[in-house]
Parts: structure tokens; C-alpha cells; sequence
């Protein structure tokens, strides 16, 4: 009962501190240096971490994103895309990153360990990122590809289709 109250708690302190920003159009724009932590508790700075590879990142910034996520998730294993794909919630506020722990865990708790090293949580930088992509219909998964040098060659935020998936696809 008392995990109850603190997750809801946390939500809802969660939804209250968020700041709207226009949604925008990055193809062509460097992708801002920031920095987050796996769920396998490695710290990760994005773009330079990927070590000069083209690289997918899935950003979400609410927990119903991850319904999006999980669909390019499927659809790129079906097509067999072969692209390091990171998963990289992130969340603005001071609240958050008060419960980054508990969020993490929770987290942890739905992802299979194996997977934990693609799953990098951003706070700090959190309202960095969500001013450069937007964050208009937050539940909508940003699908960000990015080449070796950081630069987003791709960028799709109206959720889940067919052809946005064959446009990245073509892409590679």
C-alpha cells in the first residue's frame, strides 16, 4: 500500500512540473549533448557514446509512450533492421530526478536485464531534449536516427506507421 502512495505520488508530481514546448522539425540539427544512465547503472552521453555509429534512439517522455516504443521495437526486429536502437525515457524536472530511483526500478522490474544496457534514463537533461524535439502529444514515441556524427538524418513523432518504419529503413 505504502509503494502505491509513493508511485502515485510520484506521478502525479511528474505530471505537474512538465513544460510544453512546440513539437519541431530536427532532420539536419546535431543532436544536443546529454547526459543519462542505463538501467545496467552506466552513465551514457548521447550522441558521443555510440561510438561514431549510426544509431536509433526511441525517446519517450511519458510511461504511455512506451506503447509506441514497443511497436518500432517489433516492427524493426520483424524487418530484421540491423541499427543499435537505444530506448531513452526522459524526464524534466526536479521531482524526477528526486525519484529517479524508484522510477528506474520500476522500470527495471518490466525490462528483461539483457536489455537494461539500452535503456538509458535521462533527468538532468531532460528539458534539454524535449525543447529540441517538442513534446506536443508526449505520447508518441520521438524515433531519432542519428549518423556517426551525431547528427539526425532521421526524425518521425506522429506515432507508429508502416511507412515511417520503411522511410528509416531506406535510410540505412
Amino acid at each position: 500500500m505504502m509503494r502505491f502512495i509513493l508511485v502515485s505520488v510520484a506521478l502525479l508530481m511528474l505530471s505537474a512540473c512538465s513544460i510544453s514546448y512546440p513539437n519541431q522539425a530536427i532532420t539536419g540539427q546535431v543532436f544536443p549533448s546529454v547526459s543519462g544512465q542505463t538501467l545496467a547503472q552506466q552513465p551514457m552521453q548521447l550522441p558521443q557514446d555510440l561510438n561514431g555509429a549510426v544509431s536509433l534512439l526511441l525517446i519517450g517522455y511519458k510511461q504511455d509512450s512506451q506503447f509506441d516504443i514497443d511497436r518500432w521495437l517489433i516492427g524493426l526486429d520483424m524487418t530484421q533492421t540491423k541499427v543499435p536502437v537505444y530506448e531513452v525515457p526522459t524526464i524534466q524536472g526536479v521531482f524526477p530526478r528526486m525519484f529517479s530511483t524508484l522510477i528506474d526500478n520500476g522500470m527495471r522490474s518490466g525490462i528483461p536485464k539483457p536489455l537494461w544496457k539500452g535503456v538509458v534514463t535521462v533527468y538532468q537533461d531532460g528539458e534539454q531534449v524535449q525543447a529540441f524535439t517538442g513534446n506536443e502529444n508526449p505520447n508518441n514515441a520521438r524515433v531519432v536516427l542519428l549518423d556517426a556524427q551525431g547528427k539526425v538524418i532521421y526524425f518521425y513523432d506522429q506515432g507508429f506507421s508502416v511507412d515511417a518504419l520503411n522511410t528509416l529503413r531506406a535510410l540505412l
